[in-house]
């Protein structure tokens, strides 16, 4: 696959319990190529956590290989992985992240800042863009704790493509949106799909699962289902 930006080969995880261990990952290999829009899928407990966490650098195999965007992760350090993540990949986390001493565009602006890429003159600009993206360019004066989860949520968004990484990876990444709010953020996903951007989706909901372009189903540790699937409204 010579467009492949994230491949998986051979991956296990275990997790020390007691005198013993627990497998959570079982021998996953995979392929994604440049833009195209993955859904994970899988029952609480499946595994599709502890995957996104090594597609992500946030914790590192027992065993297998993670290569993103043609680097392997084994061989970075942390503070490399931090480095990484600021400019390479954006990550919808599940519960936020956000910073609650900092507003939320503040919070947008905070990857900027770290990463540097951008001329500072043009940070402010780009997080009332990325904030107006999601119906929150009014808000950014705002502290988290003043809005809702859903607002939250999406600010989570704006700031996941705060350095415009051509990889995002989103954990429930609409699950606190009312059903309006969720279709309107998965069609802003799908925009950044269409504008080159590689995006994997975890997800419990089979519905939006369908509207991507493939589902991989997870199972006790293991892919049970690779399938492509064709995109819908």
């Amino acid at each position: 696959m010579n467009d492949c930006v994230i491949e998986l080969r051979a991956v296990s995880k275990s997790f020390a319990v007691g005198s013993g261990s627990v497998q959570v990952l079982k021998d996953i290999s995979l392929q994604v190529r440049a833009g195209e829009f993955v859904a994970i899928v899988g029952q609480s407990g499946s595994g599709k956590s502890t995957l996104l966490n090594m597609l992500t650098g946030v914790d590192r195999p027992t065993a297998g290989e993670v290569i993103i965007g043609g680097q392997r992760l084994a061989g970075k350090s942390e503070d490399d992985l931090a480095r990484w993540r600021r400019t390479e990949i954006g990550i919808i986390f599940q519960f936020f992240n956000l910073v609650p001493g900092l507003t939320l565009g503040q919070n947008v602006r905070l990857p900027m800042d770290l990463a540097a890429t951008l001329p500072a003159a043009d940070r402010q600009a780009r997080v009332r863009r990325l904030l107006d993206t999601v119906g929150l360019a009014e808000r950014q004066g705002w502290m988290p704790a003043r809005v809702s989860g859903g607002d939250q949520q999406r600010a989570a968004i704006a700031r996941a493509n705060a350095n415009d990484p051509p990889i995002i990876f989103g954990d429930e990444a609409t699950s606190r949106q009312d059903p309006r709010s969720a279709i309107a953020c998965f069609e802003l996903f799908r925009r950044w799909v269409a504008g080159g951007k590689t995006f994997v989706l975890v997800t419990h909901s089979r519905e939006l699962a369908m509207r991507t372009g493939r589902v991989i189903e997870l199972a006790d540790g293991s892919i049970v289902s690779d399938r492509r699937v064709k995109e819908t409204l």
